[in-house]
């Protein structure tokens, strides 16, 4: 085998070299991609930071130790209770876990016979002393029941004898929750507990009722689901956003959902359900899902119509478009995730003195701090933000400015949009009452994801907004510690007795209004 030399010029020398370098990066951006994409599908999706087991692990970003330890932070400790003694009056055992002493009970006496109560030693009856109490738990599968109302006629017995017209009476029944429909409240709060709660597709509870002899068809449970949103809850929905106008702290996001039958769409097409609630110090705690065909900033506008106050939002940037008395806040655990996502795409040995892991550690400061100051006053937190989170910031702003890193790495990205999303980020600070972040959104969002594969008739507009009806009174009842099921099935026994068109009618359905029997009980 000859050895050739090739000659080549200066110029194609170094142009070889970058075309090198420029690969090597491109395959580094690649790997990163890869490992990140491994990361999202197979990896946990939890945000605890698992990078810092200590304060002084940040001691290369802060000078000041008070970051993660200031004691004039005052967090309320738990207050104490002092129990009295107190006599033993019943022994209870068998403590696997601890069941409520509330809840409905069924009480089995196991006593003794007469010939074992007389003492064997010196034959006199035994005196009752007390006893012991084993509770276990019984699970009774749901239950049908057919309600039959007999209305009761009465004439009367003269006129008729006499011939003269004969006046008759006869008892009233209630109102049918669906007109000409045998449905009764319970039922159809049961069908929406099951299919938006607990996400179990209508053809479950199909095949649940034909095992037990019901013939109740998933098309007939459709239509008692979409009925009954039409008929009652719409206009409950309507009073909710109304409600929610009325506050000056609310927050945003949107996810995908595919609706096969719209008019003039590809069935492939995206739609969304956008998300809005109240913030965390609301008096009344609220939630809205609203569909809609796309993703236009028009449907966050139209919506907000007259609202006036702080938004939360992520970084979309049709949020951005909204008018002026809107004043939108930014996410923190949104910047920090494309620095987390940068960190994972790096190979371990890599991680530690990396810039990935200096914008990690920054955002992790961070929220430390709202941890410290989470039971503080509104007024209280604003002014340790300001004394502990706004210096932070500052480096932070100063650091990812001038951070250069390839714009289409992670790392790129990463700083990219925080640079983007700066004046959002920082808007927290303006008020105790905000948040750092819009985790609170992304987890309603997250329910709605969760049952959006079980749906069966979101295959038209009418399907998916009546899916946005029961999704925003069920979070809005559990926002406000009621149990969905009990809420609905008193709205839908009420509603029909009401006008609902009558705003102060529909007021008094609300979930803040609902009785104590819907309430979950509290512990303790």
């Amino acid at each position: 085998m000859n050895n050739e030399t090739v000659t080549i010029s200066r110029a194609e020398y170094e142009g070889l070299l970058k075309a090198n370098e420029e690969l090597t990066k491109q395959v580094e951006i690649l790997t990163q991609q890869i490992v990140l994409a491994r990361r999202q599908r197979f990896g946990s999706s939890s945000e605890q930071s698992k990078y810092d087991d200590g304060s002084e692990q940040l001691s290369f970003l802060f000078n000041e130790a008070e970051v993660y330890a200031d004691s004039s932070i005052s967090v309320k400790e738990p207050e104490l209770e002092t129990v009295k003694e107190h006599k033993r009056q019943k022994r209870h055992i068998t403590r696997e876990c601890d069941l409520p002493e509330d809840i409905e009970t069924e009480v089995v006496i196991r006593d003794v016979s007469g010939e074992e109560k007389v003492c064997p030693e010196c034959g006199s009856e035994m005196q009752y002393i007390g006893e012991d109490v084993i509770r276990r738990l019984k699970i009774v599968p749901a239950k049908f029941v057919v309600v039959e109302t007999h209305l009761r006629r009465y004439a009367c017995k003269n006129c008729q004898d006499t011939g003269v017209s004969t006046p008759v009476v006869s008892g009233k029944a209630d109102p049918a929750v669906i007109p000409g429909s045998n449905a009764e409240a319970e039922a159809i709060a049961y069908l929406a507990f099951e299919k938006f709660v607990m996400h179990s597709p209508l053809y479950r509870i199909e095949q649940h009722c034909k095992w037990i002899g019901i013939p109740l068809s998933r098309q007939t449970m459709s239509n008692w689901l979409l009925k009954a949103a039409e008929l009652w809850l719409n206009p409950l929905w309507e009073q909710i956003r109304l409600e929610m106008l009325n506050e000056d702290i609310l927050h945003a996001d949107e996810t995908t959902l595919q609706v096969l039958n719209e008019p003039g769409r590809k069935a492939q097409t995206k739609s969304y359900m956008w998300i809005y609630l109240t913030g965390q110090a609301a008096a009344q705690q609220l939630v809205i899902y609203d569909y809609q065909e796309t993703r236009s900033a028009e449907h966050p506008e139209d919506f907000l119509k007259g609202y006036r106050g702080f938004l939360h939002t992520d970084g979309y940037a049709g949020y951005h478009k909204l008018p002026g008395e809107i004043r939108v806040v930014g996410c923190l655990a949104h910047a920090r995730r494309k620095f987390d996502e940068a960190l994972v795409g790096l190979r371990e040995e890599e991680r530690k003195d990396s810039a990935a892991m200096r914008g990690v550690r920054y955002f992790d400061a961070l929220f430390h701090i709202e941890e410290q100051i989470k039971d503080l006053s509104s007024e209280e937190r604003k002014q340790k933000r300001d004394e502990l989170a706004r210096p932070i910031l500052n480096e932070l702003h100063d650091w990812v400015f001038r951070l250069n890193a390839a714009p289409k790495s992670l790392l790129g990205k990463a700083a990219h949009y925080t640079r983007e999303q700066w004046p959002w980020l920082i808007g927290y600070l303006e008020d105790g009452r905000l948040e750092a972040s819009n985790n609170r959104a992304e987890r309603c969002a997250k329910v709605f994801v969760i049952g959006r594969k079980n749906f069966l008739f979101a295959n038209t507009p009418s399907g998916a907004r009546a899916s946005s009806v029961y999704f925003s009174l069920i979070e809005t009842a559990k926002a406000n510690n009621l149990d969905p099921y009990r809420y609905l099935t008193w709205v839908l026994k009420t509603a029909p007795m009401r006008n609902m068109k009558d705003a102060e009618q529909v007021k008094i359905l609300l979930p803040m209004n609902a009785p104590a029997e819907c309430r979950i009980a509290k512990k303790g």
